[in-house]
């Protein structure tokens, strides 16, 4: 039923990473710190300012200058502030975790090779751009692809867990999203109750989209970290899936 593939390739256009927000990310102790900088800065430019000019350093409220020193004085204490607010104030810290599994490719052997190139294209563009580390495809109540890593095995640690697809499609995860027509995002599986009809996805699977492909199947994709789908990703799923089901219609 399912073969292994190792050379059918797809290049096509992958979505591009938001670089300010990756560097935002990567330096998020300088950004906090910067209201600190500017208003520090702003406020030595106002003495120096006043001590070039010659005005008295006492406040004037008669004086125009004065009055504008004061207010710039003023927005540099509120930057000064808020940079220490951003300081004080931080998000609980979410890491990427290693999933607990064996990693696999399995896909349907009776899949015409162009249909494969295109499954094989999707987990590509998911793994490199975005925290997915598990894709599985099911469609027309079969289970065309499962990629990246999955559940070992109890009776073999080596083998990877099989995707049940009778109990996948009775269960409330798969029936909500063909219902609803629209795409599911867990941010937090570990909350979720309905993690227990993922037994084929690792353990420690962090965060799940499922994605609807038509009416007749849907995308699983499981990530390393806790909201680690941003919104341009769900987006981007979004479009995966139709094309997915555009191609899959043709030939299933």
């Amino acid at each position: 039923m399912f073969r292994f593939q190792g050379e059918i390739g797809y290049r096509g256009m992958k979505p591009r990473r938001d670089w300010i927000a990756d560097w935002v990310s990567n330096n998020d102790d300088l950004v906090r710190s910067m209201p600190i900088y500017v208003g520090g800065l702003s406020l030595l430019a106002v003495l120096f300012n006043r001590t070039l000019s010659g005005i008295a350093p006492v406040a004037d409220a008669s004086s125009s200058q004065s009055r504008a020193d004061l207010l710039t004085l003023g927005l540099a204490v509120t930057n000064i502030l808020n940079g220490l607010v951003w300081l004080s104030i931080r998000p609980k810290s979410i890491s990427v975790v290693n999933p607990n599994g064996v990693e696999c490719q399995r896909i349907a052997s009776h899949l015409p090779d162009f249909v494969i190139s295109e499954l094989l294209w999707a987990w590509n563009s998911l793994s490199d751009v975005t925290c997915c580390r598990s894709l599985v495809v099911v469609y027309d109540g079969k289970c065309i692809l499962q990629t990246g890593f999955a559940a070992a095995s109890l009776s073999n640690g080596s083998d990877a867990v099989a995707v049940d697809t009778n109990k996948l499609i009775e269960g409330s995860l798969y029936q909500g999203v063909l219902k609803s027509a629209s795409q599911s995002y867990l941010a937090n599986l570990s909350l979720y109750p309905g993690k227990s009809e993922l037994p084929f996805l690792p353990s420690n699977t962090q965060a799940v989209i499922l994605q609807p492909l038509g009416d007749k199947g849907i995308a699983i994709i499981g990530g390393d970290t806790i909201r680690g789908f941003t919104s341009s990703d769900q987006a981007w799923i979004t479009l995966i899936g139709e094309k997915l089901d555009a191609t899959l219609a043709k030939v299933i």
